[in-house]
């Protein structure tokens, strides 16, 4: 009886995971997935080298003519450095930003403008004793214009203002901005 009931529970446990993955897999195919690389210019000197993962679920709402608001969501782990660094002249970032974009559906070249607003871990929140962010969480906000071309639109360069501070968590808070530039493939 008990090995009954451990055969049943077994099947159960492969026949729900299997239809998970299947299900899974069905969505994953609809998605669209890309690659990120990014460089920027922020205040203090800092210069930071941002690779992102990008997730487009293929989520499109209010069409207006040829042009639709769209949901991209991207993660991203990012390297900041400083020759103004007295403390620490190198810096790890790795985050989360949800996305709303406004696009043009149709055409060779697609332009977009962009919204987004995430959360960041530093690996460190003190950049030099005159530099301190307060806090190693951060909040980033990002606003930005770019181009989707391709045989498949499978590019995308654009430009984004990001400005990353605690929101008032903790004092000080003086918040960075960043200048951006990057390209992205689509698989």
């Amino acid at each position: 009886m008990k090995n009954k009931k451990s055969a049943l529970r077994g099947l159960a446990l492969k026949g729900a995971s299997a239809a998970l993955l299947f299900g899974a897999s069905g969505l994953a195919a609809a998605d669209q997935f890309g690659v990120q690389i990014a460089g920027s210019l922020g205040d203090h000197h800092i210069k930071k080298l941002d690779l992102g993962l990008v997730w487009d679920p293929n989520l499109t709402w209010w069409q207006i003519g040829d042009w639709h608001f769209s949901l991209i969501g991207e993660a991203h782990v990012a390297w900041w450095h400083t020759d103004e660094g007295n403390v620490h002249e190198n810096i790890g970032e790795i985050g989360v930003t949800p996305i709303i974009r406004f696009i043009d559906g149709a055409g060779a070249i697609r332009p977009y403008i962009e919204a987004g607003a995430g959360i960041r871990l530093l690996s460190s929140p003190r950049v030099s004793t005159d530099l301190t962010l307060a806090t190693a969480f951060q909040f980033a906000s990002m606003v930005g214009v770019g181009l989707q071309f391709g045989s498949r639109q499978q590019y995308e360069a654009g430009y984004r203002f990001q400005h990353i501070s605690n929101g008032g968590i903790k004092e000080p808070n003086p918040g960075i901005n960043f200048h951006q530039l990057y390209l992205q493939y689509n698989f």
